[in-house]
C-alpha cells in the first residue's frame, strides 16, 4: 500500500495494489498491518454501504459528538469525493480537497475527526464502501450545505441536475456550522 498526503493535514490517499488477469481483478480493501504503519490506528465499530444512483450527492456530513474518522472507497461506479477541513485550529480551515474515486483502480481516502464529508456517485448504482472509527450517533449528527458558495467546491454535476436529500438541503453554511476547536 501507498499513503500520499494531501492539501488537508491527516487527509491520506491510500493506493492498494490491484492485481488483474481475465476474470477481474482482485485487490485487498482494508488491511490492519499496513494501515497501522501509516499511522492509521481505529478499531473501526462499523462499515456503512450506501448505493446512489447517477448525480446523487450526498453531505456534507459529520458528527459534532462522538466524531468518527473514516475510511472510504468505492466498490462500484465512480464518485467525486470531497473532504471539507472544519477544525478551527488547522491551517486549513475552510478549504477541501476532492478526488475521484472509481470502482477497482485501488484508491481510498481516510479522513481524520474534524472533517466533514461528502461525494457525487457519476455513475448509476455506485456502491460506496466505508469503515468508521464511531458509531452512529444521530444526536451528534451536523450537515453543512453541499452547495454553499463560499466553499467552492467544484461537483460534477449540475446543481439542477442534482439529486439532493431534504436532510442535504437544509444544511447550514460553514460560517454558521458548529465546528471542532
Amino acid at each position: 500500500m501507498q499513503v500520499k498526503e494531501t492539501s488537508i493535514p491527516g487527509v491520506l490517499i491510500l493506493q492498494f495494489p490491484v492485481y488483474r488477469d481475465e476474470r477481474g481483478f482482485f485487490q485487498e480493501a482494508y488491511r490492519r498491518d499496513a494501515l497501522l504503519e501509516a499511522g492509521i490506528d481505529f478499531d473501526w465499530p462499523q462499515d456503512n454501504v450506501s448505493v446512489s444512483a447517477n448525480n446523487v450527492i450526498r453531505g456534507l456530513h459529520y458528527q459534532i459528538a462522538r466524531p468518527q474518522a473514516k475510511l472510504v472507497q468505492v466498490l462500484h461506479g465512480a464518485v467525486v469525493d470531497v473532504a471539507l477541513d472544519i477544525r478551527k485550529s488547522s491551517p486549513t480551515f475552510g478549504r477541501h480537497f476532492e478526488i475521484e474515486l472509481t470502482a477497482g483502480n485501488g484508491t481510498a481516502l481516510f479522513m481524520p475527526e474534524g472533517i466533514a464529508h461528502g461525494f457525487a456517485a457519476l455513475e448509476p448504482m455506485t456502491t460506496f464502501f466505508y469503515k468508521v472509527s464511531e458509531s452512529h450517533f444521530p444526536q451528534g449528527e451536523r450537515t453543512i450545505l453541499w452547495n454553499d458558495p463560499e466553499l467552492r467546491i467544484h461537483w460534477p454535476i449540475e446543481p439542477a441536475d442534482a439529486i439532493v436529500s431534504e436532510k442535504d438541503r437544509r444544511g447550514v453554511p460553514l460560517h454558521s456550522a458548529e465546528v471542532f476547536p
